[in-house]
């Protein structure tokens, strides 16, 4: 008897927790549930907290009301200049209204499939009115709200609200890309030699100034130093010729001194001379009078000065 009562016990909880279960549903904050009875729709229950439903006939649907995104896949469009990009997008959306979203796309994968064709039908339309410098200059950003703005719009009949809609990116095909880099690459070739060519001719007047101010300046310099040297060699002879003038006999032996001296230099030095030969006169003395003195005046006047 208690082992059937405690079985019966034990069927009532398994019942009553089941029927629990059935009956009782939990909305959290972040959360707001649509009430349904054989898949039509009874109530919204868009507060927080512990809420009661008719076991087995009536089923929660949940939808989150926080910002959700989308990306959808990327488009290629057709700007006004005739370029050919591939955008790449995002949208960001919050569902507001349960009931007309659950009528009308019923989960976020039915309002995703909806939101890519809005979205894409929107980039058509706003980007094929700009070309492709007003999507890479300042323009950009009213570009992008003109976009959302036209989602929005759309997306109302959802029961969503657009909160923003991007271009990640905007980049040109490929094929377009390696075409339109080679072309870049080109003209940075051709303006590369234009500068190497203008350099060399640039460098190449330098050289020719500068070689013609060399020439010029060399030109000037030896002018000066033979102009120099003269003045010395002129002053150097009259210097000369006053000492000769105010001791003649001295000059002679000093200029004969000096011829000993170059020609007596080596160690294996060899004379071939006559005896009367004037060069060594003043080996005899200091006058310089012998066999050769006739010659002695006439030695030193026919002696170059010394440079």
């Amino acid at each position: 008897m208690g082992r059937r009562l405690l079985i019966v016990i034990a069927v009532v909880l398994v019942a009553v927790g089941v029927l629990a279960d059935s009956a009782f549903f939990i909305v959290d904050q972040t959360e707001s549930a649509l009430v349904l009875q054989f898949g039509q729709p009874r109530r919204e229950v868009r507060s927080p907290g512990l809420w009661v439903k008719r076991p087995f006939v009536e089923n929660v649907v949940f939808y989150d009301n926080r910002v959700l995104d989308y990306e959808p896949p990327p488009e290629e469009v057709i700007v006004s200049d005739q370029k050919r990009l591939v955008v790449d997008s995002y949208a960001r959306y919050r569902i507001v209204n349960p009931l007309l979203f659950y009528q009308t796309v019923g989960t976020e994968d039915g309002v995703r499939a909806r939101l890519s064709a809005i979205v894409n039908g929107s980039l058509r339309r706003v980007l094929g009115n700009v070309t492709l410098s007003d999507i890479l200059s300042v323009k950009r950003a009213g570009i992008m709200i003109q976009i959302r703005d036209e989602v929005a719009e759309e997306a109302k009949s959802f029961g969503i609200t657009v909160v923003d809609v991007r271009l990640r990116r905007a980049d040109l095909p490929e094929e377009n890309s390696e075409a339109i880099y080679a072309r870049m690459k080109s003209e940075r070739q051709q303006q590369a030699s234009q500068y190497r060519g203008e350099g060399a001719e640039a460098a190449q007047s330098v050289r020719a100034n500068a070689e013609r101010e060399r020439t010029v300046i060399l030109a000037e310099a030896q002018r000066d130093a033979q102009r120099v040297r003269g003045d010395g060699d002129a002053q150097a002879i009259k210097t000369y010729a006053d000492a000769f003038g105010q001791d003649k006999a001295f000059f002679a032996f000093y200029r004969s001194l000096q011829a000993y001296r170059a020609a007596l230099a080596g160690h294996d030095t060899s004379f071939v001379l006559s005896p009367d030969n004037s060069f060594f006169r003043f080996f005899n003395g200091l006058s310089g009078t012998g066999a050769a003195g006739s010659a002695v005046s006439a030695a030193p006047q026919a002696s170059a000065p010394p440079h």
